[in-house]
């Protein structure tokens, strides 16, 4: 088994809580360490997440869980020695999804677009239950604009919008279809605002507004750049920073 495939095990039996907790903090340090990884992960929890919004719970009949073991054992051959049980069992999940489930696949599987949006939310929400929102912490766009430099391959806008009542905090690298991305975040009140840039032909095209999970998101291009600001800020206030940002991104 590839260290790849070895990998994806340990992420499905991860979102399915079969690691015993000293396996389940390592891989958690490891998703800390490796934001693709991260982003794997949130791509996991969303499409089953749909599945089970759009799909009704049925049992599989007992023979496909003999013909699964008895595939996995055949891949995994005789000579080694019996694998950890929780790989096992990923395995079999694994090799379910793909048997009996293809057809459910193709037709629930997010298109780019949405997966795009699906990564620009998890940094978001992410960012709320981290220790800090933000890896590089200062108000001081002439700070946080060299910041990227080496960490993503463009050099981000970074905009004052402090006496307009949206003052910078700092800003992050994220992971978007598998580019790094720059986020900015911004406050306003007690609210933060996630603006996730990223060059305009590496970001695949989606509605230019949209409102998932209790967030409000506005998505835009402009000089090569495509733009997404999320934030459970009223969507008036969003419109608002995104109608500022544009300018004084404009204005140089």
């Amino acid at each position: 088994m590839t260290s790849e495939e070895d990998t994806q095990l340990l992420l499905h039996a991860a979102v399915d809580g079969e690691l015993d907790p000293a396996s389940a903090l390592a891989f958690e340090r490891r998703l800390a360490a490796e934001p693709a990884l991260a982003a794997d992960r949130d791509r996991i929890v969303a499409l089953r997440r749909a599945l089970r919004e759009s799909l009704p719970a049925e049992a599989a009949p007992e023979r496909l869980r003999g013909a699964i073991l008895a595939a996995v054992r055949a891949k995994s051959g005789a000579a080694r020695r019996t694998p950890p049980a929780w790989r096992t069992t990923a395995a079999a999940a694994v090799l379910a999804a793909t048997i009996g489930s293809g057809a459910t696949w193709l037709a629930l599987q997010p298109g780019a677009g949405d997966r795009s949006l699906d990564a620009v939310l998890a940094g978001h929400m992410r960012s709320l239950i981290a220790p800090q929102p933000i890896d590089v912490a200062s108000s001081d766009r002439h700070a946080v604009k060299p910041w990227f430099n080496g960490r993503v391959p463009f050099a981000p806008k970074v905009v004052d919008l402090t006496e307009d009542g949206f003052p910078l905090v700092g800003g992050r690298v994220d992971v978007v279809g598998g580019e790094p991305a720059a986020t900015l975040v911004y406050r306003h009140r007690q609210h933060l605002i996630s603006l996730t840039a990223l060059p305009a032909e590496r970001a695949v095209a989606a509605a230019s507004e949209r409102a998932r999970d209790g967030f409000s998101v506005l998505r835009w291009s402009a000089d090569g750049m495509a733009y997404w600001a999320v934030s459970d800020l009223g969507r008036p206030d969003l419109e608002a920073f995104a109608k500022l940002f544009r300018e004084r991104a404009a204005a140089g």
